[in-house]
């Protein structure tokens, strides 16, 4: 259930401290299931008040694939750090991919088909690319990314392209497995990209910098003009905490 008011905007994490580097040692045990390629996936904008939910897919190749260095999850990297790193992200990758649903369409169906609707469209540009990953390894314990036991009516994409691989989840995947933490970078450099757009409509919210999330300054933006097309209205923005 949507929570009445937009949860805080994320910590950020202190300069100077890393996490232990994650590897690829999980997704090398779905080899022995006769996997050779595995999807990574990780959502960002899960929590914010405005823009879109966006769901990152990085394929790799069980068989071939060597580490990467440097990459970690978005939320423990610095800003030039993940600008840095995206490109190499989509090159290591055997193919890479970011869906977005708006806010609109959060409003729509809810947030958990909203990032089904994000992930099968990055999903679908990953079956255009000519890969169809074996195996999926999704940050979290809930699989939001098989398809729903009853079909949205909302611009649901076609069901053919939705994912019928083998989803797994695992808790902090985002933090321990190289290819989820792949796909989380690309898909937050994307998604804050595409805020910074916003921003340039709206810059008294504060996009540009705090991605949509709750922080004072976008509130108190909120509380002065109101919502814009871009704010999930259904998340009740204008609620005592704010």
């Amino acid at each position: 259930m949507i929570p009445a008011t937009g949860p805080r905007a994320p910590a950020r994490q202190t300069d100077g401290v890393r996490s232990k580097a994650p590897t690829l040692r999980h997704e090398r045990t779905f080899k022995a299931q006769g996997a050779r390629y595995l999807a990574g996936v990780d959502e960002v904008g899960r929590g914010a008040l405005a823009g879109p939910v966006s769901v990152g897919i990085a394929v790799v190749d069980l068989h071939t694939q060597k580490p990467l260095a440097g990459v970690r999850d978005s939320k423990l990297l610095s800003p030039a750090e993940r600008e840095r790193l995206e490109p190499l992200v989509r090159r290591w990758s055997v193919a890479s991919a970011v869906g977005h649903a708006s806010a609109r369409e959060i409003d729509a169906v809810g947030i958990i088909a909203a990032l089904r609707l994000a992930g099968t469209r990055a999903w679908q540009d990953i079956l255009a690319a000519g890969i169809s990953p074996d195996v999926v390894l999704l940050d979290g314990s809930h699989n939001w990314l098989s398809p729903a036991g009853q079909p949205s009516l909302f611009d649901e994409p076609p069901v053919d392209f939705a994912c019928l691989a083998p989803v797994h989840t695992k808790i902090k995947a985002d933090m321990q497995c190289l290819s989820v933490a792949a796909a989380s970078v690309i898909a937050k450099v994307e998604r804050d990209e595409q805020m910074r757009g916003l921003h340039s409509e709206y810059p008294e919210f504060g996009w540009d910098v705090n991605k949509g999330y709750a922080t004072a300054i976008h509130r108190d933006a909120l509380r002065a003009a109101g919502a814009t097309p871009y704010h999930r209205v259904s998340w009740n923005l204008l609620g005592v905490e704010l």
